[in-house]
């Protein structure tokens, strides 16, 4: 028996997402702390990361499930933004139900005056991700790409502090804190290093190693992150099955198996049909089959296959399934090392390197199946040993040089929330390393137009916007400062486009109210300080009307990072070369200097973010009831609790 219905009001929806948000602004922005969370057995997860402080929350309402789901996916895109996703997604749910209410049409009953809010509040929703999928490309380029530098992956082989490794550095802050970040983005750093294809974009690499994450790293427990490393070659997480027998030649040849090696167990005094070339020619008879008891087909069959492995060579066998008895007796009797239980990750990762073909049938094993490797022997990681194997350097070698990586922690809570902001760190940049497909629309010409035409004086003839007059596309790796620069770029942009085009388009409410919002995000960062906050919007409004680049007194462009056009001389020039922060100041005015975060911030995140909150906004004003059902906790947050203690987790003080 189900409960009654509920309708859903706006002030439901403004609730829901408000008490995520008081969630996660204890651990937003360079002041925040990390929360604690408590098991039943009184263990203790403390955390920074957005995405696993919200879903390690037990959360009963349909809708806080929903917002979370969108934030998991989003996420999952781009590794990036989970806590400014809420924090935007408040303050739009916030401006929404300010202009709902204020709309003329709202009766002054209550049934009718909730129904014309909600429809409102539709309308508003719709407009504002019609608008986003139309223009928000044309504005970024043309309002933000300008001010932001093109990262390059020269800057991953610099022995100095580079703009990628502010990149990473930055985003790690937000999520293990400030002691290890230089450490661990140099680490990442040199790991894509390694795996850089010889001929393939970044995009690719970076896809690649994101893929495969799973199967190239390795926790170890009981050491401190500063124990993490690289190792050549890959670890496979399985031990020898059969004892290790170091081969006379120095290469090892491995067979990749994904089935078993002996038939399928029958019932005592069955027999078995099947056709000779399974037996091999020692059983070939003249009416091409043979009737025999179990006992002798499966001693013959595994005969033959071992007979057959120590003819190609092979002294290794991974297998994806255990193996019986049988088989591991006669592996030790013909010298052969089997690891049993390999993942399908693992496997897919070594016939990818080593070029090899994994093999299902046992009398099919051909030399194409074998591969040839420089060793693969024992390694102990922590309190496990694994099989560490080593692949031969070759010119034809499709990477520059594979490697495993081994991350370490106090714990093994710990150890998962840095095995996970690596593999977000990975996604970050492989999502900032994707261009965006822009078109060159009306409105974005028509502001680019008034830029030519429009002074901030009269008789002056200084654009009032700084926007250069080219066209501007997102090239792959563009970066903004960090400290809310893209928020105050874009927002400038939109009330641009607001005064430019509010009599071509039919979007000048939903502009104003994604511009309002944006500055939420900045505000939340300099909170302990509203003067920062403005200081900051000056310096960057600064930097627009006078033609300088945020960027370019954060990036070096001798290490391959460039201003994407414009001037890059700042108003404050570095000393020494040191670009780690960066400031703007009124010329021959004694202004007090804005002093911002180091890091960067990738563009390309920044516009996926947007994207997904308005998408986000509409799907919970499509929403008019709830039918409550007696289930409290289904697959889906079940799914949604991914970290390592499924629906356990009581949130606790900060």
């Amino acid at each position: 028996m189900m409960r009654p219905v509920e309708h859903l009001h706006l002030e439901h929806v403004l609730q829901t997402v408000g008490a995520l948000e008081a969630v996660v602004l204890r651990s937003f922005g360079p002041h925040g702390g990390q929360v604690l969370f408590t098991r039943d057995t009184g263990q203790a997860m403390l955390s920074r990361s957005g995405t696993r402080i919200l879903t390690a929350l037990r959360l009963e309402h349909p809708l806080a499930r929903m917002v979370v789901e969108c934030v998991w996916r989003h996420n999952a895109k781009t590794g990036d933004g989970s806590k400014t996703f809420i924090l935007l997604l408040a303050s739009l749910l916030r401006m929404i139900h300010t202009a709902a209410s204020k709309d003329p049409h709202v009766s002054l009953t209550h049934n009718s005056k909730e129904a014309a809010k909600a429809a409102t509040a539709r309308l508003l929703a719709d407009k504002l991700l019609a608008f986003a999928l139309d223009e928000l490309d044309d504005l970024i380029s043309v309002g933000v790409v300008p001010y932001g530098c093109v990262l390059s992956w020269k800057d991953f082989t610099a022995k100095t502090q580079s703009p990628v490794q502010k990149l990473l550095s930055s985003f790690f802050y937000t999520r293990l804190g400030q002691s290890n970040c230089d450490f661990i983005s140099n680490l990442l750093c040199e790991m894509l290093t390694h795996w850089k294809f010889q001929h393939d974009p970044p995009s690719g690499s970076l896809q690649f190693i994101n893929d495969n994450f799973p199967a190239l790293h390795t926790p170890v427990l009981g050491f401190p992150i500063s124990c993490s490393r690289l190792i050549e070659g890959q670890v496979i997480h399985r031990d020898f099955a059969t004892p290790l027998t170091e081969p006379d030649g120095g290469s090892v040849k491995v067979v990749v198996f994904t089935g078993h090696l002996q038939p399928k167990l029958l019932n005592a005094g069955e027999v078995l049909e099947l056709g000779c070339e399974a037996l091999g020619e020692q059983e070939n008879r003249g009416n091409g089959t043979s009737i025999l008891h179990y006992s002798t087909f499966a001693e013959i069959s595994l005969e033959y296959v071992f007979s057959n492995l120590q003819s190609l060579g092979v002294s290794v066998l991974l297998s994806a399934v255990k193996q019986s008895a049988a088989v591991l007796s006669l592996a030790t009797q013909a010298e052969i090392c089997v690891v049993e239980c390999v993942s399908e990750d693992e496997l897919s990762l070594f016939t990818q390197l080593s070029g090899a073909t994994p093999v299902s049938e046992y009398w099919r094993i051909q030399p194409e199946h074998v591969a040839t490797l420089a060793f693969c022997r024992p390694i102990l990681l922590g309190a496990h040993r694994y099989v560490h194997a080593m692949f031969h350097n070759s010119k034809d070698s499709v990477m520059v040089k594979p490697c495993s990586l081994v991350i370490c922690g106090s714990g093994e809570g710990q150890t998962e929330q840095y095995a996970a902001a690596f593999q977000e760190a990975i996604r970050m940049v492989l999502t900032t390393w994707e261009p965006l497909n822009t078109r060159p629309t009306t409105a974005s010409k028509m502001v680019i137009h008034s830029h030519k035409s429009t002074s901030l004086h009269t008789g002056d003839t200084k654009p009032t916007y700084g926007f250069p007059c080219q066209n501007s596309v997102l090239e792959p790796g563009c970066v903004v400062p960090a400290g809310g620069t893209f928020e105050f770029l874009l927002n400038h942009a939109l009330l641009q486009h607001i005064s430019v085009c509010d009599n071509h388009e039919s979007f000048p409410a939903a502009s104003q109210l994604l511009a309002n919002a944006l500055l939420s995000v900045p505000r939340q960062i300099y909170s302990h300080s509203p003067r920062y906050f403005l200081q900051a919007q000056a310096m960057v409004l600064g930097s627009v009307q006078n033609h300088v680049h945020p960027c370019s007194l954060v990036c070096e462009q001798e290490r391959g990072t460039r201003p994407i056009h414009g001037n890059c001389k700042g108003e404050c020039p570095p000393e020494d070369g040191k670009l780690s922060k960066y400031c703007y100041g009124k010329p021959g005015l004694a202004s007090e200097v804005v002093m911002l975060d180091s890091g960067l911030e990738s563009v390309s995140c920044k516009y996926h973010l947007v994207l997904a909150v308005l998408q986000c906004v509409t799907r919970l004003f499509q929403i008019d009831t709830m039918l409550h059902t007696h289930t409290r906790l289904n697959t889906q947050s079940r799914r949604l609790a991914n970290i390592s203690w499924e629906d356990t987790e009581d949130e606790a003080e900060n």
